[in-house]
């Protein structure tokens, strides 16, 4: 091909060949350098899974970053088109046209090209950027530009310079330049493009006549029920957007709703309480205990089990989940719900796929749209694409669809918003945090997973923490809860501008609490019992339609929530749930009175230290399972280990006042620590040798249920009235 096909500048085409050697050498590049990230953060890792991916699993890893040269030829293609014209202006005003200055220009070009795609996906989508990356200089450079003209230049301008190229291709080429100029703009347009969301002006008409009531419960992984603007918490910082606090919107249900406030979890896991939740049963009576557990243990609950999304399937309703990452474990032990729409992280060849889509950077960059869906589909399940936003787009759409259809409908949206590392995106990671924090923590919790897998003394490091970090982790979580709030907010008004507000019951809440540094814990959920009982404690707002809002300080479970539904709904309970109905403390016809709440420890990725207690040895969690290959590559607890892990279990009960924990000792014994919580909050101070007399009878019915499985009514723990 002549490389001069015109000596006018202005009519000058440079040849395809030399550009599209420039794009791939760049692109050859750029896949390079995202081998050398995953090799290197693999060898990096300590942890026996990282030697597993290596080893065994290598040829998968192979086959999967072969799989992303499609992505590289695709983008090689497109870009070339892209910048052809570009390289055509640029060789026309110079006497230098040789195959490798064309080839060098058509490199820079497209390096510049790229750069400004990197810079909008900060502004379009920042939740792909590494938070270690937002305080760079070539990043905030476009705090300076105001919303306008972040606009003009991130919307209008590509769309104006994509109709420049595909009139340019038209010309050149003739006949030719139609066929040309599609390919360009179905390849680089799509790029352009966002998720599509459903229309704020889009309504729907109501259904005429009495309608069955829907119910949607809206939840965040880790939120604490004592985080939210309701409940009378205050954030540090109270400036700017921070001045709103961090659930405005959730608050504004809160007040014309029923609000209880004080609701627990008997497991602070998300699967064993999203089980517990959807079962009406404590986890020693649906039977999973772990977050790890094998084929036979997850069917065995599902044999054992009434959900009631199979009972309100079987009546119509539309039954559905929707969420990110933190709503996997639907995937594994099914609930009776009929459509899934949730990503995962939770098995070994998934969590592979993801870190090698995530190492390719063009992915997020140019392929998170509707084609790129199409040639991958494997990245719309994927837990680091499925963003809040996502899944709260997934949640309008549906809605819309039942509007319309009339179809009543019972479903879980579940966000992984305040789940450890606390990673929101912008604005939110910075909202309540000090301006002035440069530390490790700084777009999330600083986190060592290998530490974590591999069994290393997480509890002194954890302690040592200074109070500065103390401070920017708590800002992260309340940045997370803001998030969350923004996302409940959205989906209300789609129920609101389809017609639905009022015959859909709405429920906040959550699977568990986190620990955040008050006295006596550290981080995480589901290790400890130490402290105020923080990671056990849930939401929970209850908007009925047709009820007055009220404020209920009683003590609730989780577990009493199916049966609370039931009784809302008019469907018959089963003889399997385990909970009580609160139903008739919404509608004002029965007096709240405190129930007792029963609790236990998760999977012990850290043995907490109880004073003055030898606890059971158990072996770090990579020694502790294993990936079943006959069972989706799940991780799952090694048979040996299964019985120990739930034998050094530490198991709790509240009642109104007081709190008695039980510790499993290394010579098989039970040691009991008593709290008065009523004057020690933080549960500090064990007096069970001062108080023998409240010790025995919450002694007593602790054991009860363990070894029994039976609940004692606080009623029944003391007969005159609790101490």
């Amino acid at each position: 091909m002549s490389t001069t096909e015109s000596t006018a500048p202005s009519a000058y085409r440079a040849p395809f060949l030399p550009i599209l050697t420039g794009v791939i050498v760049l692109l050859a590049t750029l896949y390079g350098g995202a081998l050398f990230r995953l090799t290197s953060s693999s060898g990096g890792m300590d942890n026996k899974f990282s030697a597993l991916a290596q080893d065994k699993y290598l040829g998968f890893l192979i086959r999967q970053n072969l799989l992303m040269v499609v992505a590289y030829v695709l983008l090689a293609v497109a870009a070339a088109l892209l910048v052809q014209p570009l390289v055509s202006w640029w060789a026309g005003r110079s006497k230098h046209r040789s195959f490798f200055a064309l080839a060098g220009r058509g490199l820079a070009v497209t390096a510049v090209i790229h750069v400004f795609f990197t810079l909008r996906l900060y502004k379009t989508r920042p939740y792909f950027i590494d938070t270690k990356e937002f305080g760079h200089w070539y990043y905030k450079c476009l705090d300076f530009i105001p919303q306008p003209g972040l606009f003009v230049l991130f919307t209008v301008l590509p769309v104006v310079f994509l109709l420049g190229v595909i009139a340019w291709h038209i010309h050149a080429r003739g006949k030719w330049g139609s066929v040309f100029a599609g390919v360009t703009a179905l390849i680089v347009g799509t790029s352009l493009s966002l998720q599509a969301s459903s229309s704020p002006g889009v309504t729907s008409k109501a259904a005429e006549g009495p309608q069955p009531m829907n119910v949607i419960i809206i939840g965040s992984d880790s939120l604490r029920g004592d985080k939210l603007g309701c409940a009378g918490y205050r954030p540090a910082r109270s400036d700017g957007a921070a001045a709103a606090g961090v659930s405005p919107h959730i608050d504004a249900l809160a007040a014309r709703s029923a609000h209880f406030e004080r609701c627990y979890t008997a497991i602070a896991s998300t699967m064993e309480s999203g089980v517990q939740l959807m079962s009406s049963q404590y986890p020693q009576s649906h039977g999973i205990r772990f977050m790890y557990p094998d084929r036979e243990n997850v069917r065995a609950t599902e044999k054992r089990i009434v959900p009631i999304a199979s009972v309100l399937r079987q009546r119509g309703y539309d039954t559905t989940v929707m969420g990110d990452w933190c709503a996997g474990y639907y995937e594994v032990v099914r609930l009776g719900f009929e459509t899934i729409s949730a990503s995962s992280f939770d098995t070994f060849q998934t969590y592979m796929s993801q870190a090698v889509v995530m190492a390719h950077s063009v992915i997020p960059l140019y392929f998170d749209n509707s084609l790129g869906r199409r040639l991958f589909p494997q990245i719309e399940s994927f837990a680091s694409f499925v963003k809040p936003k996502v899944v709260t787009d997934r949640v309008e759409k549906r809605l819309e669809r039942m509007a319309k259809e009339h179809k009543p409908f019972f479903w879980h949206v579940f966000f992984s918003c305040n789940h450890l590392e606390y990673g929101s995106a912008e604005p939110y990671n910075t909202m309540f945090a000090d301006p002035s924090y440069a530390g490790p923590n700084k777009g999330k919790v600083s986190f060592d997973i290998d530490s974590f897998i591999g069994g290393t003394d997480l509890e002194s490091k954890w302690k040592a923490l200074p109070e500065e970090e103390v401070k920017q982790i708590r800002a992260l979580y309340d940045g997370c809860t803001r998030q969350f709030d923004d996302c409940v907010k959205s989906i209300l008004d789609s129920i609101k501008r389809h017609g639905l507000e009022d015959n859909t019951i709405v429920i906040v809440t959550s699977d568990h609490g986190d620990d955040l540094y008050e006295p006596g814990v550290t981080l995480g959920h589901g290790l400890t019992f130490n402290g105020g009982l923080h990671a056990n404690q849930v939401p929970m707002i209850v908007h009925v339609p047709g009820t007055k809002p009220v404020r209920i300080p009683e003590t609730v479970r989780l577990i009493d929530v199916v049966p609370s539904l039931a009784d809302l709904l008019g469907v018959e309970k089963s003889p399997t749930w385990q909970g009580r109905s609160f139903a008739g403390w919404i509608r004002g016809t029965e007096k709240p009175v405190h129930r007792p709440f029963l609790g236990e420890t998760g999977y012990p990725f850290i043995q907490f230290s109880v004073p003055g207690v030898t606890r059971p040895k158990l072996p770090p969690m990579d020694e502790c399972t294993w990936i079943d290959e006959d069972y989706n590559y799940q991780f799952v607890v090694k048979p040996e280990y299964r019985e120990r892990i739930i034998q050094a279990k530490q198991r709790c009960l509240r009642t109104r006042d007081w709190k008695i924990v039980c510790t499993p000792t290394a010579d098989g014994g039970r040691h009991f620590g008593l709290f008065h919580l009523a004057a020690d909050p933080d549960g500090m101070t064990d007096i069970a040798k001062d108080r023998p007399e409240v010790l025995a009878p919450m002694k007593a019915a602790i054991e009860r249920w363990i070894d029994e499985k039976i609940e004692t009514p606080i009623a029944d723990i003391f007969p005159q009235g609790e101490p």
